[in-house]
């Protein structure tokens, strides 16, 4: 495997790119005797000229021979980063990547030579590939010397196993990178890399598109229902007689389909919210409430008596207490026929939520009707992140909830500020809380290329369909790197864009902790300890998944490697402690009143900031592989 020679740095201007090949000729038949007419390959007559393919052949490899003389390369440019002011960006990536598969800007601190030679994009997000794992020199931390510019990487020894040594016989150079965030906080990189700002011109034609929409249309809360699309895409139990996408399991109900009536009044809107506790058997519906939306009146608020013993109330985030379950003898069954059958009433009622599909899957109650303001309304940084309730409460409606603390949520509470948010929609227009104006998917900005739709793929952990992938032309969801690199191998050669991730080694560095929320930000934030043989194991398979990968791409891929962040767990460990220090406070009189062990100082306010900057370092490789 050749080492790469195209990292060197350079100012000179970009070269022009391969002339396109010409119109292929059209050659006449040799005379046979017979009358002076055509035939095609299979020796069908039919008066037309023959095109020889075997010319097409030659011109073909004669245009390989000069792609292949002249390819394309990467080369830094060292006054650009020296003049940068932080180290290159998961969105200066995103931007390199737009720049090869889409008619996008060059970037100006890493110049592409002949980039319309580059055949196919693959991109590889493997957090954990740290500095020590390559045997690089610390980043200077000296006043003269400058952080962001590229690391040599040192050449592996012939029967070198240890570390990764792919990386250094493949690639010459590691370019620091930075994670975005804030002082205390580290976003995700994710949406960093598939969020992309929309172009002035695209912005001014959404712009008009909206505001010709929202002349047209009555202010009614119908028109912000969830499409079919929308609830499969947000994980919703959807009826049967929508979609047959989801399987009730044993206990589950439907809500009947009832005949519409067009001149019938608009349905019935009903703001529900869930609360649950923790029980021998998992988590179990505790207390359902439901407001209506034209009256505001509370028209169902019950508690509902577990089947299993609690083990757990859950009074932080359920507001349950062990005194307001002492009455509760609803069962769970006798909860569910009550609410199904204010469901199944003609017309079918709307129910409102935040997230509703979880009420629903806590009700076990398949409904076709739905709004939910975690949809309608954008998280501020864009998809696939969601909104927090107490969030949108507070900037769209101007008031706090959810400020109990230990006290926990209170479900009327919660189902009320969904009600008054879509309420402030309906008054205001769709554009009303939304961010999508700003941003798009990258996979959008593909799809209007000039020089053609990009074909585009994601294969990634978990579900990349329902999240940063929904937008791709494939996703594949995988559960082991192993599945990863097939996925890769089978989507890479009918794709112009892949992309990928590796997560084994950074979950045996004890990283990652799986988390259901989307409004978490970072990929790990658990404070577990590694095993050295673990990580070795991990090291040994990445590389070989590596070796496998390349070998497989055709020549002038641009294989573009990133870490996204290092370690984030002593971010997340004060993270934690900052959080738990501000819930105490929300719920004593005084400082006095708190535990010492969890006071927060002003120390811990700068060890924090510290630990947060660390944990935004990465690496970035980049390279493109060579014609056989």
């Amino acid at each position: 495997m050749k080492r790469a020679k195209d990292f060197s740095t350079s100012t000179t201007s970009q070269s022009p790119a391969v002339p396109a090949a010409k119109k292929m000729k059209m050659t006449p038949p040799e005379s046979s005797g017979e009358d002076p007419v055509s035939r095609d390959l299979g020796g069908q007559e039919n008066g037309e000229w023959t095109k020889v393919e075997r010319h097409k052949g030659k011109k073909h490899k004669k245009l390989e021979g000069k792609l292949n003389a002249n390819p394309p390369r990467f080369l830094y440019s060292r006054g650009e980063l020296l003049r940068r002011r932080e180290a290159v960006g998961i969105s200066d990536i995103r931007d390199l990547v737009l720049h090869l598969v889409t008619d996008a800007p060059p970037s100006s601190w890493v110049k592409v030579e002949n980039p319309r030679s580059v055949q196919k994009v693959v991109t590889l997000l493997i957090p954990g590939l740290t500095p020590e794992v390559l045997s690089l020199p610390p980043l200077p931390t000296s006043a003269t010397s400058n952080p962001h510019l590229p690391l040599e990487i040192p050449l592996p020894g012939p029967d070198s196993t240890d570390g990764v040594p792919f990386i250094g016989k493949t690639f010459s150079h590691a370019c620091p990178t930075r994670a975005p965030g804030d002082q205390t906080r580290m976003h995700s990189v994710l949406s960093a890399f598939f969020q992309t700002p929309v172009s002035g011109d695209e912005k001014k034609r959404r712009m008009l598109e909206r505001v010709t929409s929202e002349r047209a249309q009555e202010k009614t809360p119908m028109r912000y229902l969830l499409t079919q699309e929308q609830m499969i895409e947000n994980d919703y139990p959807v009826p049967s007689y929508i979609a047959d996408v989801f399987e009730k399991p044993e206990g589950w109900r439907e809500t009947p389909e009832l005949s519409s009536n067009a001149n019938s009044t608009e349905p019935r809107i009903l703001s529900i919210d869930c609360e649950m506790c923790q029980t021998e058997d998992g988590k179990q519906l505790a207390r359902v409430c439901i407001i209506d939306y034209a009256s505001g009146i509370v028209v169902f608020d019950k508690m509902v008596k577990p089947t299993k013993p609690i083990t757990d109330y859950l009074t932080r985030w359920s507001g349950i207490t062990a005194e307001a379950m002492e009455g509760a003898t609803t069962t769970f069954q006798e909860v569910q026929a009550q609410v199904l059958a204010m469901f199944s009433v003609s017309p079918t009622p709307v129910l409102l939520g935040h997230s509703l599909e979880s009420d629903l899957k806590a009700l076990k109650i398949c409904h076709p009707l739905c709004i939910d303001t975690a949809v309608i309304f954008h998280h501020p940084r864009g998809r696939p992140l969601k909104p927090g309730l107490a969030w949108l409460t507070k900037k769209w409606c101007g008031r706090d909830i959810q400020n109990r603390g230990e006290g926990g949520h209170d479900p009327e509470e919660d189902a009320r500020a969904c009600l008054d948010l879509l309420k402030k929609k309906v008054a205001n227009g769709p554009g009303y809380g939304e961010f999508k104006v700003d941003y798009e998917s990258i996979f959008e900005r593909m799809s209007r290329a000039r020089n053609g739709v990009v074909s585009s793929a994601v294969v990634d952990h978990g579900n990349p369909a329902s999240w940063h992938g929904s937008k791709a032309t494939s996703t594949i969801a995988c559960t082991t790197d192993q599945e990863v690199v097939e996925g890769l191998l089978s989507t890479v050669p009918s794709h112009t864009f892949t992309f990928g991730r590796l997560t084994a080694l950074a979950d045996a560095q004890g990283w990652i902790t799986h988390k259901s929320s989307n409004e978490v930000a970072v990929d790990a934030v658990s404070p577990i300890e590694s095993s050295d043989a673990d990580v070795k194991a991990a090291l040994s398979g990445l590389d070989s998944h590596l070796r496998q990968l390349y070998e497989a791409l055709p020549p002038r891929t641009a294989l573009i490697i990133f870490t996204g962040h290092s370690d984030p767990r002593q971010m997340a460990a004060l993270n934690a402690r900052k959080s738990a220090f501000e819930n105490a406070v929300r719920s004593v009189k005084s400082s006095e009143e708190l535990e010492s062990d969890i006071r927060w100082t002003s120390a811990d306010g700068r060890a924090l900031e510290e630990a947060v900057e660390k944990a935004k370092r990465g690496l970035l490789f980049l390279g493109i592989k060579d014609a056989k």
